[in-house]
């Protein structure tokens, strides 16, 4: 009896380590996000470099809860919920790992920007970075409270999140039509916007899986109007 609660003692262990690993790789992938709009704010390429630098330790993170998870998946053979949540766990740190790219993508854009004049003051870009940071967070609240209706929340707001990634398409066209010397700063800005709308969906992607491990139901590619519907 005795050795079966150790066992049982050591299995919540290991699956409150993979919920505490995805939250503090969340914690990173947010973090790289705000640093990458200090950096471009401020136009400091020192610390954009950092982040690009910081990069490896989120991948290395990620590759650390997959084996977890595989291990056991392997080893303790989970029953439905946890199985469920072993397997969501997996997806979600593959999206966290590719927003963590993806901040480095922007962190090395926002590095050539920087020695680049710039056009205008930067608006929309730090609200996008601000609603996906917020998007990330909710998408793993959701996760550890099982809470489905956060996790609608996250896709109710990548919608917003298109909106502004379309208005910054739209106003950076008229610049470069207005005067063709500003085409290479406006791509590289419009490279940065794709990259946040990018995270977005990687943010409603775990938002996704959430709803999956609680209900056991897929929502992805379903269109929201289904949804409410």
């Amino acid at each position: 009896m005795e050795d079966n609660r150790h066992t049982s003692r050591e299995y919540e262990r290991e699956l409150q380590e993979i919920r505490d690993g995805l939250l503090y790789l969340g914690a990173l992938t947010e973090r790289a996000l705000e640093r990458g709009s200090q950096a471009l704010l401020e136009r400091n390429s020192v610390l954009a470099r950092e982040i690009v630098r910081e990069d490896v330790q989120i991948d290395r993170l990620d590759v650390d809860l997959e084996e977890k998870c595989i291990r056991l998946l392997a080893l303790r053979q989970p029953a439905a919920r946890d199985l469920r949540f072993i397997t969501t766990a997996i997806k979600i740190t593959g999206h966290l790992e590719r927003i963590g790219d993806m901040a480095a993508n922007i962190a090395e854009k926002v590095i050539i920007l920087n020695d680049l004049p710039q056009i205008k003051p930067y608006v929309d870009l730090p609200r996008m970075v601000e609603i996906s940071r917020g998007m990330i967070r909710k998408s793993l609240d959701a996760m550890v409270r099982e809470d489905i209706e956060l996790a609608k929340k996250v896709r109710e707001e990548d919608a917003v999140i298109d909106q502004l990634n379309d208005q910054v398409f739209r106003e950076l066209l008229t610049f470069m039509m207005e005067d063709p010397r500003k085409i290479q700063v406006c791509l590289y800005i419009m490279q940065i916007s794709k990259s946040l709308e990018r995270i977005a969906d990687h943010a409603e992607g775990i938002a996704d899986m959430v709803t999956y491990m609680v209900t056991g139901k897929s929502v992805r590619h379903k269109p929201a109007s289904a949804e409410n519907g």
